[in-house]
């Protein structure tokens, strides 16, 4: 999804760890533009900016453009990004060119809305299996998010890739037959298995209830005996 966002960036003359560790120190992070037929350019930008976009609704999916100083004013993605291990905090983005009239592709979530009949019906169970879907379309048409109602599934139906509606440029790339989600039966729980050799054991249960009952058959005699 494209956003009304500019992004300085600076040109780096020298590459290396060296200068990467400079430039956090600086509050920047290296970053390349590259991509639609142009040279790979690297630069500087604001990790600050970034990590906006990668929070944001669209996420990397986003189309901004990226202002290099003294130089290009173009739209681009972050196609991949490396954060620090240990401190989670944002090390290096790659940034690609897009040509707005070109088809791409691009993965986008799935949400479900609604609760399932073969849940509060049937007592099923509910099950999410896709949560995003892979199409192609051009730049300006990719959604921000797909939903799929599924209020209406029975036990033992699904809604899949297929079944999510696709407006204007979309075409599916993902498998059609990719469950998104599903109702199945709740699964019993299993009995313990066997040890070979020894009997059956039974259940706690009947055992408690039998024991109980013949207690309260002889309790019966024993107060009679002390009204006697």
């Amino acid at each position: 999804m494209r956003k009304d966002i500019t992004i300085e960036a600076q040109p780096r003359e020298t590459r290396g760890k060296n200068e990467a560790r400079r430039l956090r120190v600086a509050g920047s992070i290296p970053a390349v533009v590259y991509g639609s037929g142009g040279a790979a350019i690297p630069v500087a930008v604001g990790p600050k900016e970034i990590n906006r976009i990668l929070n944001s609704k669209t996420g990397h999916n986003t189309i901004f453009n990226i202002q290099v100083s003294g130089g290009e004013n173009t739209p681009v993605m972050i196609v991949d990004w490396l954060n620090d291990p240990i401190k989670d905090n944002l090390l290096h983005v790659d940034l690609k060119r897009i040509d707005l009239s070109q088809r791409i592709k691009v993965k986008v979530p799935v949400l479900t809305v609604g609760d399932p009949k073969g849940v509060k019906i049937q007592g099923g169970l509910h099950e999410l299996i896709t949560r995003e879907i892979e199409i192609e379309c051009l730049p300006d048409d990719i959604p921000e998010s797909f939903t799929v109602d599924v209020g209406e599934l029975m036990m033992g139906q699904s809604i899949r890739a297929s079944q999510v509606a696709l407006t204007g440029s979309m075409k599916l790339e993902s498998n059609p037959e990719a469950v998104i989600s599903h109702v199945v039966a709740l699964k019993a729980e299993e009995a313990p298995a066997a040890v070979e050799g020894a009997a059956p054991a039974a259940t706690a249960e009947p055992e408690v209830i039998k024991k109980g009952k013949k207690e309260e058959e002889g309790a019966a005699p024993a107060e009679e005996k002390k009204k006697k």
